[in-house]
């Protein structure tokens, strides 16, 4: 299962409720089954598409159901034909002791199976029978398919095998098989011979018919006449399987395939490619493919063999043949027409050499700062600041080396960085090489002044995103640096709790002011920042709370988060979280301190996926507690099937749910995600009001969701537990780890009560 649900409303299946609650479920279950058309069953338990006078059953068949969602307490596998009394029985006697409804449905929509029983039973532990209910239909020879669909979950289903009289079908079909074409006058057929199968059953009816080429040829499902056109002597076998399953015994035909008459005495063309991952000394790294080909103008071609090595026996080529012994090789291969004509013996010769040692080292970066100091160490009017990176001898080689100034995001270095402003400063750097070993981040801090250093800035808040904005509102603004080293959005502080909007706007204005002041404003940009402030409704009705940060960098903060499943997730020296890649598999890392109803959810994440990849992950939101859940096993999965998922992958290729999907349920494409560059951090905001979603990618509205019912994977997948596609209206909050390769960093976790 991949992206599944139920309901956590009250009086949802599986929770113990009254009396009423379990009638509620009944008729709802009821009203849906009217919609898809199913008949449904009345209160006294009758199929109402039971005709009225008939005659009393012959046998009487039970199906019973419990806790289980994915199988019956028991049920029949055969029965007679005739008149038959049905028993379903889904109550506290049968095991069930969550109130759980279920039902039972006779398919008539494949005409694979019988379809003349409608039925369907709607029982439930809770309902006017007790959850025991009784139908009377009429069995004929065949077979019958039943499922169950449990509101909420799944189906379970199962077949029932109806024979003739009152005994067990034990015999077996009977095959017979004919074959056809031209023959010569040795009695041989000319070019091809066609095999036409057949079977009866007189019991329970053929299920299907196989048959298979010579001694040793796999058994195939029998559709079509076979048509064998390869000069020789030829075999087929047959037999079949009725529906009681009964195994006819094995048939043979056999027969000779002679080439037509022809003048051709030109052989097969031939020809070989070998393909697979090569090292620059040209050498297969792990195992080579070789690809044998032939044609034939004339005749045809009748075979191709191969050989391996100079002694290696003859051997018939039905595929490629991959070669993974290390080592110098040859691979000598032929070919025959079916007039008989040989092609000469011919050969390819290549090498096998092992994999190289897996790189598991990082690079070994360094840093140095030059510039004039002053007396205070600080450096007069500029910095240059150099990275180096190193790889072991033997490595995969650096690949790429970034560097990220006063928390900013990650750039590509490609040349010293100089750095004039004024202020203390941080240079964070971190290098990846080419097997995909990323450095853990290093910093080098100093200061720029005219005379000497200067206190650290007093920012209100944490604000880097790459332009100005307030509230969800992008005034388009480049977020630059002020004297004061914080940045424009982090001194507008949009994430305060303001009472007013005036209020608000009034702060907003005495910031900008000084900024136009200071001359890090132009007039236009000053216009830009207010409207985008007046459009924000900061400080309105319903915007006055503030957000609290759960996840904020410190380890303090980190320790209250939980991690289940695989993978893993590691604080970094800068603040962020990022995904492992020393520990495999599907993991979550949740917050397990409380639940949250309608909110808004803002967090940073980042693309660190190695080499040209895109990492994979998402924000679980709406799920149940894991601990004590029916999924515990595996408490990961509780989020997947009982929360959503809001998706983050950029990948031009994959998955076709990209960034701002809801996973499973709707899908956005890679040109209305809003891709960025990797390595950069986008800003993220998931707001949920009662069933509608909203996801916002730095501060744009890029998916809007309402969660009324309905999957979009087609067909719906089996083993989801939400059919209607509800979730919770309340849950927790968590971030995936998808895999080793699929790194993803977080930060700046907040979380807002709606």
């Amino acid at each position: 299962m991949t992206s599944t649900a139920n309901t956590g409303r009250p009086g949802r299946p599986g929770r113990p409720g009254s009396r009423r609650t379990g009638r509620l479920w009944t008729a709802l279950l009821a009203s849906l089954l009217m919609v898809l058309g199913l008949a449904a069953t009345s209160a006294s338990g009758q199929s109402d598409s039971t005709p009225s006078g008939r005659a009393a059953a012959a046998q009487t068949l039970t199906w019973t159901a419990g806790n289980d969602i994915d199988k019956y307490a028991s049920a029949p596998a055969t029965a007679v034909a005739g008149p038959t009394t049905i028993v379903f029985e889904n109550s506290e006697a049968t095991g069930n002791t969550t109130g759980m409804p279920h039902t039972l449905t006779f398919d008539v929509s494949d005409p694979e199976y019988q379809n003349d029983v409608p039925l369907n039973i709607l029982a439930n532990p809770n309902d006017d029978q007790g959850g025991r209910h009784t139908a009377e239909v009429t069995l004929t020879p065949g077979r019958y398919r039943y499922y169950c669909t449990i509101p909420g979950h799944g189906q379970m289903q199962g077949i029932l095998v109806v024979t003739e009289g009152t005994g067990e079908d034990t015999t077996a079909p009977e095959t017979s098989a004919r074959v056809s074409g031209v023959k010569n006058a040795e009695g041989a057929y000319v070019g091809s011979a066609t095999v036409t199968i057949g079977a009866t059953d007189a019991g329970s009816g053929v299920e299907r018919v196989e048959y298979a080429i010579g001694d040793a040829g796999a058994w195939q499902p029998y559709t079509t006449p076979v048509v064998v056109d390869q000069v020789g002597a030829h075999k087929v076998r047959h037999r079949a399987l009725d529906k009681a399953g009964n195994l006819s015994a094995e048939k043979t035909e056999e027969f000779s395939v002679a080439a037509p008459s022809t003048e051709d005495r030109t052989p097969p063309d031939t020809s070989a490619a070998v393909s697979g991952e090569r090292n620059p000394q040209g050498e297969y790294v792990s195992m080579a493919t070789v690809t044998v080909t032939a044609s034939d103008t004339g005749s045809g071609v009748n075979t191709i063999e191969y050989a391996l090595g100079d002694s290696g026996a003859w051997q018939p080529y039905t595929a490629p043949v991959m070669v993974h012994e290390t080592g110098a090789h040859k691979v000598r291969f032929r070919a025959t027409d079916k007039a008989g004509n040989a092609a000469a013996e011919k050969s390819v010769s290549f090498t096998v050499v092992p994999p190289p040692v897996e790189d598991t080292t990082p690079p070994v970066t360094g840093v140095s700062v030059e510039g004039t100091k002053n007396a205070a160490g600080a450096y007069i009017n500029s910095a240059k600041v150099t990275v180096t990176a190193t790889e072991a001898h033997g490595g995969s080689g650096v690949a790429a080396i970034e560097y990220s100034l006063d928390g900013g995001p990650y750039l590509a270095y490609t040349a010293p960085v100089v750095v004039d402003r004024a202020g203390a400063h941080t240079v964070a750097y971190r290098a990846r090489d080419k097997a995909g070993n990323t450095s853990d981040a290093r910093t080098v801090s100093f200061t720029v002044a005219p005379g000497g250093g200067v206190p650290a800035p007093n920012c209100a808040e944490y604000d880097e995103r790459l332009t100005v904005f307030v509230g969800t509102v992008d005034s388009g603004v480049p977020n630059r640096i002020t004297n004061s080293r914080c940045r424009i959005n982090e001194l507008i502080e949009d994430e305060k709790e303001w009472t007013s909007h005036a209020l608000f706007l009034k702060h907003v204005k005495k910031v900008l002011d000084a900024l136009l002041d200071d001359g890090v404003l132009v007039q236009r940009e000053y216009r830009l920042i207010n409207q985008a402030a007046k459009q924000s409704g900061i400080g309105e009705p319903g915007q006055t709370e503030g957000y609290r940060t759960i996840l904020d960098g410190t380890q303090a903060s980190f320790d209250k988060w939980e991690h289940v499943g695989g993978g893993s997730f590691g604080l970094n020296g800068d603040g962020s979280i990022t995904s492992g890649t020393s520990r495999a598999g599907l993991g979550m890392l949740w917050f397990p301190e409380r639940k949250y109803g309608d909110f808004s959810l803002k967090l940073q994440w980042r693309d660190d996926a190695p080499g040209t990849a895109n990492a994979n992950s998402g924000v679980f939101v709406r799920f149940p507690q894991v601990h004590g859940h029916p999924e515990e096993s595996r408490p990961e999965w509780v989020a997947i099937k009982y929360g959503h998922e809001i998706q983050e992958f950029d990948s031009p290729t994959g998955d076709m749910y990209k960034t701002g999907s809801v996973y499973g349920f709707d899908r956005v494409g890679l040109a209305g995600a809003g891709v960025t560059q990797k390595g950069t951090w986008n800003d993220y905001e998931i707001r949920v009001v009662d069933q509608h979603y909203s996801i916002y990618r730095n501060g744009v509205l890029i998916n809007e969701f309402d969660n009324t019912g309905g999957q979009d994977f087609t067909p719906p997948r089996s083993d989801d537990p939400g059919t209607d596609g509800r979730r919770f209206a309340s849950g927790y909050i968590g971030l995936q780890v998808h895999g080793t390769t699929d790194v993803v960093s977080y930060r700046d976790v907040r979380i807002k009560e709606l």
